[in-house]
């Protein structure tokens, strides 16, 4: 029987996954730990990977003499080495539209949550004050200028929510200038000129080699003294000791993270202790349906190569043209 390897998820059953697989004639096989020693032992015994947040490294690939294919549950595939599993004839797709409305809702919670201070006034009624100062002052957000580094699907409909709350919205893409066509957003010329302009800055760039400390001491510098740096996309974007140095310094007016670069943090992690960073737990990808979704179409993409045909997306599109497929597919 064909087998698929589950290397991790996060999530209380694997019901979905098996269902659909199934009916693809696939039986799951689900790794304990998911660790390397324990994946090169299982990846030569199966036709097929799925991956949420552990390493599928080239070594592991190489040893899945008969994987097919990948698929990452999730948007980003800096956990898995696709140059070689595009060397070995290996399609790996992910699930890009995965939990758009819900990280947009929690980038703005969490931007809401500096701006109207709620976390410092909940917690000063929960211990018994009654004090509307007792959080600092606040300011209005109409007329603010809210950035977005990034310009995919998620920083699009923070756009839309960004507005409606009186932001002028502009956005730094490298590949794009001007206006969007929805008139939401401006283009800015270059990074620094964003960091320069904005009141809130939130990061939605993938992690790769090129944006790992996209934003360090130096741009930090630049940012307004009192602006609010938000990351609901990677923790590698920033360089998070740079960033604890700038909150401790009073040098930026806070952070607002759902992701950081080592996860869980060390109890000892100095951005833990600042004042000014508003953390929630790598909680902004989560609903009940938007979960449901990622196991459907991850399972889907595997079902699909396994039956001979195009996963509803590729992430390592030359594999499909350079004559390595290690099974081939129909187009859609």
């Amino acid at each position: 029987m064909t087998r698929v390897l589950i290397v991790d998820y996060a999530w209380p059953t694997l019901d979905i996954e098996r269902s659909v697989l199934q009916r693809a004639g696939a039986e799951l096989v689900v790794a304990d730990t998911g660790a390397e020693e324990e994946l090169l032992r299982l990846a030569p015994t199966v036709d097929a990977i799925m991956v949420c947040w552990k390493p599928l490294t080239g070594t592991v690939l190489k040893a899945a003499t008969k994987c097919s294919t990948v698929a990452r549950y999730g948007v980003g595939v800096d956990n898995i080495d696709v140059p070689t599993a595009t060397d070995l004839g290996i399609i790996v797709s992910n699930v890009p539209h995965f939990c758009t409305p819900e990280v947009a809702d929690h980038t703005m919670a969490l931007v809401l949550s500096h701006a109207r201070r709620v976390p410092a006034l909940a917690s000063a009624v929960n211990n018994a004050g009654w004090d509307n100062t007792v959080a600092g002052p606040m300011r209005r957000l109409k007329g603010k200028t809210f950035g977005l580094v990034g310009y995919g699907s998620i920083a699009k409909e923070v756009a839309v929510r960004a507005a409606a709350f009186g932001y002028e919205v502009i956005a730094y893409s490298p590949s794009r200038t001007g206006a969007a066509s929805d008139g939401v957003v401006r283009f800015t010329a270059s990074l620094e000129e964003l960091l320069r302009s904005a009141d809130v800055v939130s990061l939605h760039a993938p992690l790769s080699p090129q944006t790992r400390h996209l934003i360090g001491a130096t741009e930090i510098a630049l940012m307004k003294d009192d602006a609010l740096l938000v990351n609901t996309s990677r923790g590698g974007l920033v360089d998070q000791a740079a960033l604890a140095a700038a909150l401790d310094s009073g040098r930026l007016g806070g952070a607002a993270l759902d992701v950081l670069e080592a996860e869980p943090p060390s109890p000892n992690d100095t951005i833990l202790r600042s004042e000014r960073a508003l953390i929630t737990p790598h909680a902004a990808f989560n609903s009940i349906e938007a979960v449901q979704d990622l196991q459907r179409t991850a399972a889907e993409n595997v079902a699909a190569v396994l039956d001979g045909r195009l996963p509803s997306s590729v992430v390592n599109e030359s594999v499909l043209t350079d004559g390595r497929l290690r099974r081939e597919v129909r187009s859609r």
